[in-house]
């Protein structure tokens, strides 16, 4: 059985009675799968590249800081200050370096055979070297309530909303099992529509979005068309089972 639902809100606190009432949907985010990453299995290069980081809490030299999760089957990471967890899938490179790219394909780490790390980011396109801090807890996705559930779409809602400053409709049609990952997808869709609103150069783009529809019903993908960022879910493959916001921004600019 599916349920579905639709906001036309632009402030959580406004609509305090519409969270209530979509609480009574039946939504039960009891699915904390442990989605994390080591270069294993279906990650794998093609063979041994020596020496990989582990789990931990990792600092640049620019003092930009993150935790890498190797603990599960895929490669996470998630900046600090940051709730958007990244899927890292990895990438043999020469003198068997590892390349870890975004699904976006843009190259987020180098790792050396002996184990050093670097970083790259937007505001270092050139790579920062990267030194560990020590241990981190996993990258799990968060449990939620009925309750929280709704408040959680009101409330990214009104973030697209007062983003782009028009209203953002979110439609979610998910079954009971796809709670964790359909939340995270709208996060991450809504963080691509912040900061694009925020480039000079993208924010045309993010107020042609009038609606975001999360739903797990048809293959995995991510589509733009008339206003409708539409995201399929994967609910089974955990963080992997949804677009990074990379992505997204992409495929609202057209670029994908």
């Amino acid at each position: 059985m599916k349920t579905s639902v639709r906001l036309r809100t632009a402030c959580a606190p406004l609509l305090a009675a519409t969270a209530l009432a979509v609480a009574g949907l039946a939504l039960c985010a009891d699915a904390a799968q442990a989605q994390s990453g080591v270069i294993l299995r279906g990650d794998q290069p093609g063979r041994s590249r020596g020496a990989m980081p582990a789990t931990g809490r990792y600092v640049a030299e620019t003092g930009q800081s993150f935790v890498l999760d190797r603990s599960g089957p895929r490669t996470l990471m998630r900046f600090e200050r940051s709730n958007e967890v990244w899927v890292l899938r990895p990438q043999p490179a020469p003198r068997g370096d590892v390349i870890l790219r975004n699904d976006a394909g843009d190259q987020v780490l180098r790792i050396t055979p002996d184990g050093a790390m670097t970083l790259y980011t937007a505001s270092a396109p050139q790579g920062v070297p990267v030194s560990s801090e020590g241990a981190a807890a996993r990258l799990l996705p968060p449990t939620l309530t009925a309750v929280q559930m709704a408040n959680f779409i009101i409330h990214q809602s009104g973030r697209a909303t007062s983003a782009v400053g028009r209203l953002v409709i979110v439609d979610m049609e998910i079954g009971r099992g796809s709670e964790a990952v359909a939340a995270d997808a709208l996060s991450t869709a809504v963080e691509a529509v912040v900061r694009m609103s925020r480039s000079a150069g993208l924010r045309q783009d993010a107020a042609r979005v009038r609606r975001i529809v999360v739903t797990d019903t048809g293959r995995p993908r991510v589509t733009f068309a008339r206003g409708v960022l539409t995201i399929v879910i994967d609910p089974t493959a955990g963080y992997a089972g949804r677009p990074s916001s990379a992505r997204i921004a992409r495929v609202i600019s057209g670029v994908e």
